[in-house]
């Protein structure tokens, strides 16, 4: 529900700005987005538990319905790797799943509705701000629930694939080999600075790519959430088309979600591949 001092407007803007802190208030860049922090790093932690548990409590006979589920994702995920990638490497798997599994649990946040986290995370962030002494504490009454919905968070994963992709591409050529590429291919040496342009914006399109699709849909689907949950806020009507709205978006976003998260895995593992490969 909407909060009842904010008109439908102010409660999707509220909802859409981050909890920021300034390390240096002369520059934007500097600043850390506490909510998408906080909130990756303890579903990462969750993730990594609950995977625990499930190899914690593996048998050999008939598994329980954690274990076989975790088995399912496993295997799944590993087919894909496997038949995308064709180099020799063992860290494209475990790669595949981190990135998977993560991106689908942090997706999965957007069908807890908002006012749930953003409203108790942002008293609490209120509270800790008076705790250490901020002399306007109300500004920091702010929580985006959903990572992937903040460009920071997106663009943080397709770099961390892109110096994958530069790693597995020096391991699999060398330096030398890799520098000579970028600079013969594919048009030969006497080309050099069409192939240097070209594979340039070969090599940084990729990451950009990444960052943006996934931030472009959980960011689309999280601002019509919002919009629907607003309609609770203007009477029974509004609760009623709210419910029958939400519902619908909620079961379409149950494909969505588990998609995002496989195209993300499934192009990074293929861009691995692509980086060991001569031209």
């Amino acid at each position: 529900m909407a909060s009842e001092n904010l008109t439908p407007a102010e409660y999707i803007q509220h909802h859409l700005k981050n909890l920021t802190i300034s390390v240096d208030d002369s520059s934007a860049f500097w600043t850390v987005h506490v909510d998408t922090m906080v909130t990756s790093v303890v579903v990462g932690l969750f993730m990594v538990f609950a995977f625990w548990l499930a190899t914690r409590k593996a048998t050999a006979g008939v598994p329980g319905k954690w274990q076989a589920f975790v088995e399912i994702v496993l295997e799944f995920v590993d087919k894909q790797a496997k038949d995308a990638y064709h180099g020799p490497s063992r860290l494209v798997t475990p790669i595949a799943i981190t990135l998977f599994c993560w991106i689908l649990v942090l997706n999965a946040i957007k069908f807890i509705p908002a006012d749930f986290l953003a409203g108790p995370m942002g008293w609490v962030s209120v509270q800790v701000a008076t705790l250490v002494g901020v002399a306007d504490p109300s500004k920091f009454n702010y929580w985006k629930p959903v990572p992937t919905a903040d460009l920071n968070a997106t663009f943080g994963l397709s770099l961390s694939v892109f110096f994958l992709m530069i790693f597995f591409a020096l391991r699999a050529k060398g330096l030398g080999g890799f520098i000579h590429e970028l600079f013969t291919a594919p048009f030969g040496k006497w080309m050099f600075p069409a192939n240097l342009l070209l594979n340039a914006v070969e090599l940084l399109s990729k990451p950009v790519s990444l960052a943006m699709r996934l931030f472009g849909n959980m960011f689309a689907g999280e601002v019509l959430f919002l919009l629907i949950w607003a309609l609770g806020g203007v009477g029974l009507v509004g609760v009623a088309a709210s419910s029958m709205l939400g519902l619908g978006w909620m079961l379409f976003h149950l494909l969505v979600i588990p998609l995002q998260a496989f195209i993300f895995m499934m192009l990074s593992v293929v861009y691995l591949s692509l980086m060991e490969e001569g031209h």
